[in-house]
């Protein structure tokens, strides 16, 4: 927290953070076909980073980090084993696995998101993990038979992303898993406000692809075993 404070400081009024560093000061922020900037939650606090106003972090009654410590508890990481992290975002569920003592695998493929985190001081750990540049719908298909013990899958929103909730996307992750490893497959509550809900097609799917669902907590994701 103490380097958190000497290279990222809040830009006066806003939530903005500005970066200090090696290369000069400047604003944490990207604007590509979309607007990237790392938001400032609070002093000591994990920031977020939002793609066009959109935060892409439980920051409700939570921070980032603690929310990814409970994704990883959830799933029940252990230390020894091998973890997979689908979307990286500011690497902090891969931090906090490797917090546990496993070796992290994480896949991203927004180069901007990357660039961010690589300037953020509370996703120093990152570098500890193996890092693959891509879409995980491709990689996937590289990495078939690895046989990690967890998966941690936290896409983005299902109207961004629907080929990261698709059973074919699931097959693969089946197929990257070994037999009993467990899955904590993330799924908000969009739709709540309508009176929908995205869980019970996830849940479905994933039992369609060879998994046994072993809860599913309302707005929140799901936790699955691989057959």
């Amino acid at each position: 927290v103490e380097l958190a404070r000497e290279l990222l400081v809040r830009l006066a009024r806003s939530d903005k953070l500005l970066y200090a560093g090696p290369e000069g000061v400047y604003l944490l922020e990207v604007r590509a076909r979309s607007y990237y900037k790392l938001r400032y939650l609070g002093e000591g606090v994990a920031p977020t980073v939002e793609i066009d106003g959109i935060h892409m972090h439980n920051i409700v009654g939570t921070d980032p980090l603690s929310d990814a410590r409970r994704k990883v508890e959830l799933v029940g990481v252990r230390r020894g084993s091998r973890v997979l992290d689908v979307c990286t975002g500011l690497g902090y569920t891969a931090s906090q696995s490797l917090l546990r003592g496993a070796s992290v695998l994480t896949i991203e493929k927004d180069e901007n998101v990357l660039w961010i985190a690589e300037h953020n001081p509370f996703s120093a750990l990152l570098e500890k993990a193996e890092l693959i540049l891509g879409d995980a719908f491709e990689v996937l298909d590289r990495l078939e038979g690895e046989g990690f013990d967890y998966v941690i899958h936290d896409p983005p929103t299902l109207a961004l992303a629907g080929e990261l909730y698709s059973l074919e996307f699931y097959l693969k992750l089946y197929r990257v898993m070994r037999k009993g490893s467990r899955l904590f497959h993330y799924t908000g509550a969009p739709g709540k406000h309508r009176g929908l809900s995205i869980a019970k097609g996830v849940a479905q799917r994933l039992r369609r692809a060879g998994f046994t669902v072993e809860r599913i907590i309302e707005g929140y994701g799901i936790i699955a075993v691989r057959n």
